[in-house]
């Protein structure tokens, strides 16, 4: 019990303890506990790892033990669990992101910050050229702002003081502090600002796809889920308050026809802030309390289903959040909407109403796809690399038999290409069997092989990802088909 002794003495004199009752057995901990291990069923009870963590993350402390264990109230339970665990490893986007080519980390550059290959890259655009399809449908346009900013940007928006050990700073050789930006928001309120606003001007719909930058520590990396470079599709509404429903529900549409197409499941959480916690938020509760309420009446007029999380509330004010679950069952916090009344008043943005007055305006923060790089490790794994046609960096292969049939193949990959679809060739002196395996290994939607009979033949002979059977077709109908499933965004080959 000395652990615990040193915990209770480095409280402050103050604070409130609690403990947890068993019988006679008090303990320091929230609970629950089981009166009896008899109360755990056996057959749905299993030990899976021990690993070795030193006491309060001091390499200089003690070495202590962490047991890892699933309890479930049924053996068929645990076993879907398990079962799940292990589909699960097979779709580790880390894995698959060296094996299908995707992106790398390099210790020269550093933890946390991926390099995206050609492939990747493709992937990201595909992704990001979706989200501006379904924003500029609603009028939104594009801006561009710098990586780095005065550190007082940070200390007019409040987050130099609440988000202090997220920053990275940089002092310049003449003294001045900078901030490589964590967030967009308030840069874009200078983009709002530098002009005189009307009514009539309203809403100001700004979008841009680009990098911030947040100090993680290095034991929260993990793959693409954890960086430290973040690209977020990032957009914010300037509008009056009578016009922050309709840009809410038009940012709603969005996220579900966007989710939709990837075949994920939504479900809506209201993210409210904890009053017992305030000083963790900017602003003060009347206006915490005015926002939430117009977010939840929102929803109810809109007949959206949601349920509330206290305490998930962003820094400046309460969100909707869209959980979406994934093949396996997973849920996963994507998409956000986030309605802002406490910038608008720090930086004094403002538009002159009907009667020549100022009045104050409403800014509204949204992502879709959130983090490109936190959305693709989720994709990913909810695909298992699968990608559709039109999101797959390379949508065609085309395998040439022998150096006899490569004259052949370049020309119809330029024939493809000119149809603007994505294809490569395999040329190489390796053995046709050795190719097709590195090609499934590579989860390409479409495979051709050319050979002598295929040359001479009016119809393709097309191997489909996942599928016993070839698809015998004509050029002319290939390209049709193709071209057909990318213009919709179809999800199955």
């Amino acid at each position: 019990q000395n652990f615990k002794t040193e915990l209770i003495n480095d409280l402050p004199v103050d604070e409130e303890l609690s403990f947890y009752q068993s019988g006679n057995f008090k303990d320091l901990c929230r609970g629950p506990h089981v009166a009896s291990s008899e109360e755990i069923n056996a057959e749905a009870f299993c030990l899976t790892q021990t690993a070795g963590a030193y006491w309060r993350g001091d390499e200089k402390r003690e070495m202590l033990v962490r047991i890892y264990g699933l309890a479930f109230e049924t053996q068929k339970e645990l076993a879907d669990y398990k079962a799940m665990l292990e589909e699960a490893k097979k779709r580790d986007h880390r894995l698959l992101g060296k094996q299908l080519d995707l992106f790398t980390f390099s210790e020269l550059v550093g933890p946390g910050l991926p390099l995206w290959t050609p492939r990747g890259t493709i992937l990201r655009q595909e992704i990001d050229g979706f989200v501006w399809e379904l924003r500029q449908a609603y009028g939104y346009e594009k801006v561009t702002i710098p990586h780095i900013t005065k550190k007082s940007l940070y200390d007019v928006s409040g987050h130099s003081q609440k988000f202090a050990d997220g920053l990275f700073t940089i002092i310049t050789r003449e003294g001045h502090e900078f901030a490589m930006k964590p967030m967009n928001c308030p840069h874009h309120t200078q983009i709002y600002n530098h002009l005189p606003r009307s009514y009539r001007d309203l809403p100001q719909r700004y979008a841009e796809t680009t990098m911030v930058y947040r100090d993680e520590q290095s034991g929260e990396l993990s793959g693409l889920a954890r960086v430290l470079s973040i690209t977020q599709d990032d957009a914010h509404v300037f509008c009056r308050e009578n016009q922050v429903k309709d840009e809410v529900l038009k940012i709603v549409n969005i996220v579900q026809t966007f989710y939709k197409t990837f075949g994920f499941e939504l479900k809506i959480r209201l993210s409210l802030h904890d009053p017992e916690q305030l000083e963790k938020y900017l602003g003060d509760e009347t206006v915490w309390q005015k926002t939430e309420n117009d977010l939840k009446d929102l929803l109810k007029q809109a007949n959206l289903e949601f349920t509330e999380g206290l305490g998930e509330a962003a820094l400046y004010g309460p969100k909707i959040d869209f959980m979406a679950q994934d093949s396996l069952g997973r849920k996963w916090q994507v998409a956000t909407i986030q309605l802002d009344r406490n910038l608008p008043i720090r930086f004094d943005l403002y538009c002159i109403n009907e009667k020549s007055e100022q009045e104050r305006i409403v800014m509204i923060h949204a992502a879709i796809a959130g983090s490109l790089e936190r959305f693709s490790a989720v994709l990913i794994e909810h695909l298992a690399g699968d990608f559709p046609l039109w999101l797959a960096p390379v949508q065609i292969k085309i395998l040439t038999v022998s150096e006899n049939h490569v004259e052949f193949a370049k020309k119809l990959a330029a024939e493809f290409k000119l149809q603007n679809l994505r294809i490569e060739i395999d040329d190489s002196n390796e053995t046709l069997g050795n190719k097709i395996r590195k090609n499934s290994a590579e989860k390409i939607p479409y495979t051709l092989v050319i050979g002598d009979k295929e040359i001479a033949s009016s119809e393709m002979a097309i191997r489909v990802r996942g599928q016993k059977d070839l698809l015998n077709i004509s050029k002319e109908e290939f390209i049709k088909l193709a071209k057909t499933k990318i213009e919709n965004r179809e999800l199955a080959l």
